[in-house]
């Protein structure tokens, strides 16, 4: 079970990693308005997303030249990934209308960046220019353009860096272990090839929930590993670090899923007891509080009625199986049953709940 721990969570420093050089969009793209004018403190760039495209000819781009006079607001003939999509991402100036560099200057960068593939590096460049500018007033755009044409560069040299350090995890991975100095000495060179890029403020900026998410692998990891806890130390430790981390949404996010995973191995350690339905509730209220506890307590409920009938299905069609001749024969019958026991969308789970009885009882036997 130990080793199953390890690797579901050395898949998560994987994806990480994955998500960072694929350059995907985030799942939540926000507006952006047209760019206000006066000056004012701390003034945010605001974008206009509903634009009618300017140009309508096709885009087929050949080189830098051609796609720079393509575009005039970088919204002409998005690629099909894109279209039907609100630009996510933020340009802020202060006062002065120079740049203030956050977090979601990186995600606009990243929006049009995830269209890699459909276009080509240079019609993306082109087309990136093209947005800042017409949005963004000077020096500010000029400034932005400037961090865009670094981060590309950056990402180039990432590519390099992650192929190297991802060939040599994954092969730690399948071999049931976690190179935690390999990972350190990844994270070290990484930290120097931002260095190499980007100023300091850009670096906080564009990279802090990034770290923090890594380094949270990185310790729970150690945690896990650590022989000489027990399951309860090992969770009042993820809890103390969890606990120190500086107030943030990614704060929020890491404890709710440090409560997630907690809640499902006490659950579980519980119910192998023998735990009685009390014992659960009393457990997930100190977890998650009563109201989620409550919630939690109707679903043992319904999921307990359902694997009653679950195994009265089995038993039953085993029967009409038997009596039919084949499993084939039988479909008529099957459907009724599962019609009789189930609801519509009970019985969309019962291919899925089989397979997971099923893999449950390896693991069983295993033990």
């Amino acid at each position: 079970m130990k080793n199953k721990w390890i690797l579901a969570v050395a898949g998560v420093f994987i994806l990480i990693v994955v998500l960072m050089i694929m350059w995907l969009r985030p799942k939540q793209p926000a507006a952006l308005n047209e760019a206000a004018q006066a000056p004012v403190s701390a003034e945010t760039v605001e974008m206009q997303n509903n634009e009618p495209a300017i140009s309508t000819t096709q885009i087929t781009p050949t080189n830098a030249d051609t796609n720079k006079g393509a575009f005039v607001t970088g919204l002409e003939n998005l690629p099909q990934s894109l279209r039907d999509t609100d630009v996510d991402g933020e340009i802020i100036i202060d006062g002065n209308k120079q740049l203030v560099v956050t977090e979601g200057l990186r995600r606009l960068f990243d929006y049009f960046l995830s269209a890699s593939g459909e276009e080509d590096e240079s019609a993306i460049i082109a087309r990136v220019e093209a947005y800042i500018t017409s949005h963004t007033p000077q020096p500010a755009a000029s400034q932005a353009v400037e961090i865009f044409h670094q981060y590309i560069d950056y990402l180039k040299a990432l590519g390099s860096l992650e192929k190297k350090y991802g060939g040599l995890q994954m092969q730690a991975t399948q071999e049931g272990e976690i190179d935690l100095s390999l990972i350190a000495q990844r994270n070290q060179d990484m930290s120097k090839l931002r260095h190499q890029f980007f100023s300091n403020e850009t670096i906080k900026a564009f990279f802090t929930e990034e770290d923090q998410l890594n380094d949270y692998t990185v310790a729970m990891l150690e945690i896990e590993e650590n022989e000489g806890l027990n399951a309860e130390q090992k969770q009042a430790q993820k809890d103390a670090y969890i606990s120190r981390l500086p107030d943030s949404t990614t704060k929020q996010r890491l404890k709710q899923k440090n409560d997630f995973t907690s809640l499902i191995a006490q659950t579980d350690a519980l119910k192998a007891k023998g735990a009685t339905p009390e014992e659960l509730y009393a457990m997930r209220a100190k977890i998650v509080g009563e109201p989620a506890a409550q919630r939690l307590a109707t679903l043992d409920i319904q999921e307990a009625d359902f694997d009653n009938r679950f195994t009265q299905y089995q038993q039953n069609k085993q029967a009409l199986i038997a009596k039919a001749g084949s499993e084939e024969k039988a479909q008529p019958q099957i459907q009724a049953l599962e019609k009789q026991l189930f609801n519509d969308a009970e019985q969309k789970r019962l291919t899925g709940y089989a397979a997971l009885k099923q893999a449950q009882q390896r693991e069983q036997q295993a033990e």
